[in-house]
């Protein structure tokens, strides 16, 4: 009889954890796959086709981001792209109704490819590359110029694709869109905010809002 009673003490103790575990973990990881991340690319798709030129202002917002000469040839892509990293549907976290508006009119303004001119007011020369042309440029970064027809090409080290500049209503802060393509799989991207500062625009201090949307490949 001694033993028999260890057994069921043994045996009601482990059922008692059993159903601990089962309380404790189960519902927190039903919780968890519950939720699924959202996929932006069939929400909300960005950078449909569309030959619409560039608001006239966004061209004030870049021409006060490259001032400074970059050690680099610079070379734009002629129709606008961008990316937003899916971190929980977006890398975006607007914690202000401000932030929220320039968030909403980015993602606006970026369903469809708009198209840049040559109205950059930047002291250093730029190439525009045509759509047909991106592809060939990329290759040759990629191959470092060793393939045929990257003679145009050689000088470059990126290729920067630029997204259209999502304002608040008072238009004195947007978020813009920088990617800078070395060929292939390398390259560099990120979503920022920018302010008016006087009659130019600079880039505004990293908080919450855009700290997720940096990224490498």
């Amino acid at each position: 009889m001694r033993f028999s009673w260890r057994l069921w003490l043994r045996v009601f103790l482990f059922a008692v954890v059993a159903v601990i575990i089962w309380i404790r973990f189960v519902p927190l990881h039903r919780g968890r796959s519950a939720k699924p991340i959202t996929d932006l690319s069939v929400t909300s798709p960005l950078n449909q086709p569309s030959e619409a030129p560039v608001p006239p202002e966004a061209y004030d917002v870049y021409s006060g981001l490259y001032q400074t000469p970059s050690p680099d040839p610079l070379a734009f892509s002629e129709y606008s792209i961008t990316d937003i990293p899916q971190v929980d549907g977006s890398c975006l976290k607007p914690s202000t109704p401000q932030e929220q508006e320039m968030a909403d009119a980015f993602v606006a303004a970026n369903r469809r490819s708009h198209r840049w001119e040559q109205k950059f007011a930047i002291p250093q020369d730029y190439k525009l590359l045509p759509r047909s042309e991106v592809p060939q440029a990329q290759k040759c970064l990629a191959s470092h110029g060793r393939e045929a027809g990257c003679e145009s090409y050689k000088q470059l080290r990126y290729i920067r694709f630029l997204g259209v500049p999502g304002f608040d209503h008072q238009h004195t802060r947007a978020l813009v869109s920088v990617i800078k393509s070395c060929g292939g799989f390398c390259g560099s991207g990120g979503i920022f905010a920018v302010e008016k500062a006087g009659t130019t625009w600079k880039r505004s201090e990293t908080t919450g809002f855009t700290r997720n949307c940096s990224w490498i490949y």
